[in-house]
């Protein structure tokens, strides 16, 4: 296992030499490491204010982001709650949404989400995620969720079950237009508007999980921009800070806010942990969302979205892949193997070729997936390319 000493743009550097992250270190490097106004707003922060307790308090750095991601949300959310991680942020929209409906006298108790989803390690993200490899040793804690089958074509069956369930449900979770760690499947935004509109004529809460599909990932700031929907409940982290410093929050709209705001402290929305909006980490959220401002950050976007397409298509016809895929800043392409799925024994091997060739790669078993920060450059891509044919070359069939 090797130490990694330093980072710097799409870089970083280990004990043994150079590796190009072509994975944003697990999703969560969007401008490249070490972006030099993130890394002053933290030292800056650092110097005024390292902690402080978010009950009954509050700080300057923590107001700024609520203010600025009301600004940059889609239409409509109004309401910020902090916490610390993508599956704390998703944990926060599911006891919303069943508080939402308690608070009101209501029976609707159960969440929908769909079939491969993954949403998460904490107990109600893995209960909302996909059964499988990631959750089935923790059966036991699990609560019963209604699953629908992920989008294929028009996705007629899946809009039939959704018809269906949506009736009596407390909310739809999804991951807008991609499934991450399930796969990087990808579905249109024709039918995430359709879902949406469902679950509106139901009465039926919408959660967008864009804790990976955020802050540029699928070529507009947010996935369900290119829905033209606003979520009732909105989970953002991994981006927030461009990766630097772990920090999350989950958006609502009011309604869901005035149903846990009363006198009666029962109705409270009851959750927190220790580091909520710690100072620091607000302070490097701000310095993102003025990098957004201030930068070509869009155009960066835009321009990776199509050096990702160029790349692509010299595997669009081999025979080794099958399911080549982009959308936004991300591809993806399923090596064709005896044994497919996450656990495919090539999984660990290609990580290690990877690696070898000096590349941060960490497939989803067979299925490889490219999601770099937005400062690569065509030749850093090329190497990233370059990689995958002598991978196939290697280990295609």
């Amino acid at each position: 296992m090797p130490r990694v000493d330093s980072g710097e743009g799409a870089w970083l550097q280990t004990e043994h030499g150079r590796l190009l992250d072509a994975i944003s270190s697990w999703w969560v490097i969007t401008h490249g490491h070490r972006h030099p106004e993130i890394v002053a707003a933290i030292k800056a922060q650092a110097d005024r204010l390292d902690q402080v307790i978010f009950a009954g308090f509050t700080h300057q750095p923590a107001e700024d982001l609520a203010r600025g991601l009301i600004d940059i949300a889609p239409k409509g959310l109004a309401h910020v709650f902090y916490s610390d991680s993508g599956s704390t942020s998703v944990e926060v929209a599911l006891k919303m949404a069943l508080g939402f409906w308690r608070n009101q006298n209501s029976p609707r108790k159960r969440i929908i989400a769909l079939e491969h989803a993954y949403h998460g390690d904490t107990v109600g993200t893995m209960s909302a995620g996909g059964r499988g490899v990631f959750n089935a040793a923790y059966e036991p804690l699990l609560f019963d969720v209604a699953r629908l089958p992920f989008p294929q074509g028009r996705g007629c069956d899946t809009l039939a079950a959704l018809e269906e369930l949506a009736k009596d449900a407390a909310a739809l979770i999804v991951e807008p237009l991609i499934l991450g760690a399930g796969g990087m499947h990808i579905y249109g935004a024709e039918l995430l508007g359709k879902m949406k509109a469902l679950c509106e004529r139901h009465g039926t809460l919408f959660i967008a999980d864009e804790v990976m599909t955020g802050f540029g990932r699928t070529g507009t700031l947010f996935a369900c921009e290119q829905a033209g929907i606003t979520p009732d409940i909105l989970c953002v982290a991994k981006g927030l800070t461009g990766g630097s410093l772990p920090l999350a929050a989950t958006l609502c709209m009011p309604e869901i806010f005035q149903a846990h705001y009363s006198p009666d402290r029962s109705r409270t929305f009851f959750h927190s942990s220790s580091f909520t909006a710690n100072p620091i980490a607000c302070a490097a959220a701000v310095a993102n969302l003025q990098v957004w401002r201030e930068e070509p950050v869009r155009e960066r976007v835009a321009a990776l979205g199509e050096m990702q397409q160029q790349r692509l298509a010299r595997f669009q016809d081999d025979r080794r892949f099958e399911s080549v895929r982009r959308l936004g800043t991300i591809a993806a392409l399923d090596l064709k193997v005896s044994d497919p799925g996450y656990l495919a024994g090539r999984g660990p091997e290609l990580t290690a070729f990877f690696h070898a060739r000096g590349i941060l790669l960490r497939p989803l078993g067979n299925t490889i997936y490219v999601m770099p920060p937005y400062c690569i450059t065509a030749a850093e891509l090329d190497l990233v390319y370059d990689a995958i044919g002598a991978a196939a070359a290697e280990f295609g069939g």
